[in-house]
């Protein structure tokens, strides 16, 4: 019987590909390709080589891993009979040359490999735009439910807030996202241009932050950017928080206020021209002081006048929830100068 040059009889594996073209059932494919001799066979060494390869090549033709002898019970494959004859090791060049003893087409690699689709980004401006676009106006929803509990009642007169029911939230080393609730704040840059968002999940009804442990987070470039609450005129008040920030402008409705959403971001906010006179309204806590020392050094390089205001607990939210928009008023009535207390405090 020719064989081929592994010394594989070439007529066992012809008949096997028949088989195995048409067997769909591996029960069937078994009982075909690899029946276990009922009566040892005259010649011992010849039928384990045959029994073998038929194994073998049926295993690789219709991937059914019975590659056993059924007359002696020892093991081996096409691939172990092609290693012991030619002496390749690498299993790509073992699949190869097994190809070419089934008489199998080999495998055609495209010359230039196909690109994969990119994946949206999610940390872009394109992509806050994307999540600000898809989120409802603040009132009647639990962004006002929440800003309400914080003694707010202005954040729904801000385009700057939306809220959005399910902003997917996922915890640092999680690979599941969660969808939650969420008052979401457009960072902007002094053209208006939205160039971030700040998320802040709360709790399902709304009374509250979530029960997570982040809070809050910020996608997009906010560097030197910030959630403009309201439009600016020659006098401008710039802090960290937006609770913080909308606490000033419940005491004192004619306030133009933004908020840089933390320390290292209010030292650097891109100050708009014409501005004349600056008011920085800082946390009680030391990162605060830094902060407003940076921007004040800047503000005043740049020739405007600039003002600390100070709160008496944490921050200016603690200060409205614990004494009263009255009592808030008149603290940052002392803090003001004349030149715009006239203004404000009618």
């Amino acid at each position: 019987m020719p064989t081929h040059g592994l010394g594989v009889p070439r007529e066992p594996a012809r008949k096997l590909c028949c088989i195995a073209r048409h067997h769909e059932n591996p029960p069937g494919a078994l009982r075909l390709c690899c029946p276990a001799p009922r009566e040892p066979p005259p010649n011992r060494a010849s039928s384990r080589h045959r029994n073998i390869t038929r194994a073998a090549t049926c295993s690789v033709l219709c991937g059914i891993p019975h590659n056993t002898d059924g007359a002696t019970g020892e093991h081996g494959d096409l691939l172990d009979i092609i290693r012991a004859r030619t002496g390749i090791s690498r299993f790509p060049d073992l699949l190869a040359e097994a190809r070419v003893h089934l008489g199998r087409p080999q495998p055609v690699t495209p010359d230039v490999p196909t690109p994969r689709k990119a994946k949206a980004p999610g940390g872009t401006p394109a992509a806050a735009a994307r999540l600000f676009a898809a989120s409802v106006p603040v009132p009647r929803t639990l962004a006002d439910t929440y800003l309400r509990s914080r003694g707010l009642t202005q954040g729904g007169l801000t385009s700057a807030l939306r809220f959005h029911p399910k902003c997917w939230h996922r915890e640092e080393g999680q690979t599941r996202s969660i969808p939650r609730p969420a008052l979401i704040a457009a960072v902007t840059d002094g053209a208006g241009g939205l160039q971030g968002v700040h998320r802040t999940w709360l709790a399902p009804d709304g009374k509250g932050k979530a029960a997570v442990k982040t809070q809050r987070r910020a996608k997009g470039h906010l560097l030197g950017n910030a959630v403009r609450l309201t439009p600016y005129e020659d006098i401008l008040v710039v802090g960290e928080g937006i609770e913080t920030m909308l606490s000033l402008r419940e005491a004192v409705p004619g306030l133009p206020v933004w908020a840089a959403l933390s320390a290292g971001h209010l030292g650097a906010v891109l100050l708009p021209e014409g501005l004349q006179r600056l008011y920085i309204a800082i946390d009680r806590d030391p990162a605060g002081q830094r902060a407003a020392e940076r921007l004040s050094a800047r503000a005043i390089e740049a020739g405007i006048a600039c003002q600390v205001l100070e709160p008496r607990l944490g921050d200016f939210n603690d200060d409205l929830r614990a004494h009263g928009k009255v009592a808030l008023r008149a603290h940052l009535a002392d803090q003001i100068g004349p030149e715009d207390r006239r203004r404000l405090f009618p």
